[in-house]
């Protein structure tokens, strides 16, 4: 491959054309002396941090960051060298020196400059190009998600004759009683219901389905028999339990089928002296690390989808070392997966066949439909039309040597799966059209090309760049793209990084696991409200006073909603924005107290783009049951006084003490162990500059105005879509979609369609 020739050329100038190179070159100029800096340097800290700061015998790490020269002076004069402090002025010559030298990220950009590397497909991309290959081409939502389609029938057979209401349903949670779903004239003995439509995952994983009901139920998801089939119970049993794995963002079809039978009342004379018994049906769900609810209204769809093809196999993770999945490595148990996976499917191909090729047993044309299919296959896993040799190699050769059409499709199907052209994304020169249409692709839904995309390339529309922005707008403005960004703001707030939310139970009795699953809820839909409406932005997220509420929620943090109201907008004046999410604050807090250095970790890391050294020690944190006499803030002001901790944390609290007004389930609060909360706090950007906050308020609307807040969204953004480090596309790629980010009115929308524009110009 390229990458590898490129690595032996190297091999070869350095070492044996090493001597030619240094009889060519001129007679070496006297160096330049030294700089102040250099030289403090050299002489008091390369013994321990090395010669160029690569890391020595005191300080094994490399000294990188993203301190401003200032602020690394006075860090610098302060703690170094440990135990010890450094004048001022010698401080300030020592940073300006390593700044510039190689601490900076410019720096750094200088010295090693990044590249496009060579990457496999991930878990996610190798689990939802198998089912774009094996079903329907990209299976897009069809009907607004919020409700299913509910059919209600006076008794059996489910026909138009029998049928009293048909309707939008919102969620399936019904008691009936003894009565029918309504007024009109059902058979309370044997009246049934039917839901139809489909279920949209919101994250991938392992999703358990439960239902809860004392009649006969049938629940089929995502296949062509019953997930569930109560329908042969004992007569105690209510609940009813089956797991399946999802892919986020896909819609699988589903049909739900409600019955109430009671045995031997079936004439008129037996109903009149057998009163009708009660009845009730709920559809809950468990979401992977949640635990079960009724599944809420906008995971259900009114369109209806064909099935979609999910291999049972397992694979190894993906590395997640620098925040996002990259399949920068190939080892034998991913080798040995994918190898599973490919038999896997191709077994199932073989069994669907018929359906899959569109003949049947007796087709004279069957042989020929079978091998156009698999061609077709094979087109759609390369990403591109096949070569004549490479149509000779998997697919005629195969079909001239295997005993049957099923057999050669099998061959086909596990060489295709297992060759270099699916596997590996950098196949081929990065000027073809076909190799722009699959960074497209799964840049923004993490798939293969689909059909019009292909097309496109064909007639050649992505060489320009107004045809790739065309393109690139399609692909944005389709939910997929949506489901990927969905998954950026949740891995950029860290949400998934944190154990589930435990908190003390005599503290805040009423917060629980439903508590819980309707906070994550409530995130999700003020997460899509910020960022997917028309005019979603990153100030939107910042600062939106937007909360999602039901009536639980409402209860438990404010608000004038009935106990039984679904999910719905409501304006709150105590919050701004994401951070101030009780989802996200209940997140970053203890089981009964707040975390101000959590938080503020949180906003400094990932909100201004700082770059913060692990602690030395691990410290517990002190008990507020020691310090009786102490708020959290003063507290924590304690505990990270001394130097060795002060360096950081000097960043790190006045961040977090913004959001001290919040407790540790997100609620309001003024008062902290009997003193007025302080939730005053300051921050020193990169240039050195202090910026002071009375509150969260101050803070969320600072970040959503701040060029190093825009910066490091931006490029998390861009890492996390392209799989790829934002300097390897050049050193003006930042700046650029930073100042066209601003131009848009950092609209993310237009930021994601710019980002694409940037990975394949």
């Amino acid at each position: 491959m390229n990458v590898r020739v490129k690595k032996a050329h190297l091999l070869l100038l350095t070492t044996s054309s090493l001597p030619l190179l240094v009889a060519l070159q001129a007679p070496a100029k006297p160096s330049a002396p030294a700089s102040t800096g250099e030289a403090l340097f050299a002489k008091n800290c390369a013994s321990c941090h090395g010669k160029e700061g690569v890391g020595g015998p005191g300080y094994p790490k490399a000294l990188t960051g993203t301190k401003a020269p200032a602020d690394l002076g006075t860090y610098i004069s302060k703690s170094m060298p440990p135990g010890g402090k450094t004048p001022p002025a010698q401080a300030t010559e020592i940073a300006k020196y390593i700044y510039g030298a190689f601490y900076s990220p410019i720096a750094q950009e200088r010295i090693r400059p990044p590249r496009v590397t060579l990457q496999r497909l991930t878990v996610k991309q190798f689990r939802n190009a198998l089912a774009d290959l094996i079903g329907p081409d990209h299976q897009a939502l069809t009907g607004e998600p919020g409700g299913m389609n509910g059919n209600y029938y006076k008794s059996r057979p489910w026909d138009d004759k029998n049928r009293l209401i048909q309707r939008k349903d919102s969620t399936i949670n019904y008691d009936f009683g003894t009565k029918g779903p309504s007024d009109a004239a059902f058979d309370l003995w044997n009246f049934s219901a039917v839901w139809t439509g489909s279920i949209i995952a919101p994250e991938t994983g392992e999703y358990e389905f439960i239902i809860q009901s004392n009649q006969n139920a049938r629940l089929q998801l995502n296949g062509d028999r019953p997930l569930i089939d109560n329908r042969v119970r004992s007569l105690n049993e209510v609940e009813f339990k089956a797991s399946t794995y999802l892919i986020a963002g896909r819609n699988y079809p589903f049909f739900l089928e409600f019955t109430k039978q009671t045995a031997g009342v079936n004439d008129e004379e037996k109903k009149k002296k057998t009163p009708p018994s009660s009845a009730f049906v709920k559809l809950l769900w468990k979401r992977p690390k949640m635990a079960a609810e009724i599944i809420p209204a906008q995971y259900f769809s009114q369109g209806w989808n064909q099935n979609t093809y999910i291999s049972d196999t397992q694979l190894p993770a993906d590395d997640r070392s620098i925040g996002y999945d990259r399949g920068n490595a190939v080892s034998k148990d991913w080798d040995e997966a994918t190898t599973r996976a490919a038999l896997e499917t191709a077994e199932y191909v073989v069994a669907n066949i018929d359906r899959l090729s569109g003949t049947k047993a007796g087709d004279a044309n069957r042989a020929a439909k079978i091998k156009e299919g698999a061609k077709l296959f094979l087109t759609k896993a390369f990403r591109q039309p096949l070569t004549p040799e490479q149509e000779q190699l998997y697919l005629e050769k195969p079909f001239a040597s295997a005993s049957s059409p099923e057999v050669a499709l099998k061959k086909i199907i596990v060489l295709g799966l297992k060759s270099p052209r699916f596997l590996y994304r950098e196949i081929g020169s990065r000027k073809d059209s076909f190799q722009t249409a699959s960074e497209l692709s799964f840049g923004l839904w993490d798939t293969i090309p689909d059909v019009q995309l292909l097309q496109a390339t064909g007639r050649g529309e992505l060489k320009t760049p107004d045809g790739r922005r065309n393109h690139i707008q399609r692909l944005v403005n389709d939910s997929r793209t949506y489901t990927k960004l969905r998954e950026f703001v949740m891995s950029w707030l860290k949400v998934d990084d944190i154990p589930d939310i435990v908190k003390n139970a005599k503290a805040f009795p009423q917060f629980d696991q439903a508590t819980v699953n309707d906070l994550r809820t409530s995130l999700d839909l003020f997460v899509k409200d910020a960022v997917w409406t028309p005019d979603g932005s990153f100030t939107k997220l910042m600062t939106s006073k937007n909360q999602f509420l039901n009536g639980r929620l409402s209860k438990l943090y404010g608000g004038n909603l009935a106990p039984d109201a679904g999910f719905q907008p409501v304006i709150a004046t105590d919050r701004t924005g994401v951070l101030t999410h009780p989802y996200l604050l209940s997140k970053f807090a203890y089981n009964e107290g707040t975390s101000p250095i959590h938080r503020g970790v949180l906003i400094a890391r990932n909100m201004m783009g700082r770059v913060l050294a692990p602690p030395p020690v691990a410290v517990a944190p002190v008990a507020a049951s020691l310090q009786p006499s102490l708020t959290t803030r003063e507290r924590v002001q304690q505990q990270t006084k001394p130097e060795g901790c002060y360096s950081c944390h000097q960043l790190i609290n006045p961040l977090g003490f913004t959001l001290e007004k919040y407790d540790a389930i997100g609620k309001v609060r003024l008062i902290d162990n009997n003193k007025p909360v302080d939730t005053s706090g300051s921050y020193v950007n990169s240039k050195g500059e202090t910026a002071k906050f009375n509150d969260i308020n101050d803070l969320a609307n600072y970040i959503a105005n701040n060029p190093d807040s825009h910066a490091a969204f931006v490029e998390k953004l861009f890492q996390y879509f392209t799989k790829q480090p934002i300097r390897a596309y050049g050193k003006d790629a930042l700046p650029n979609l930073v100042a066209q980010f601003k131009k848009d009115n950092y609209n993310i929308r237009s930021l994601i369609v710019n980002v694409m524009m940037t990975a394949t110009q």
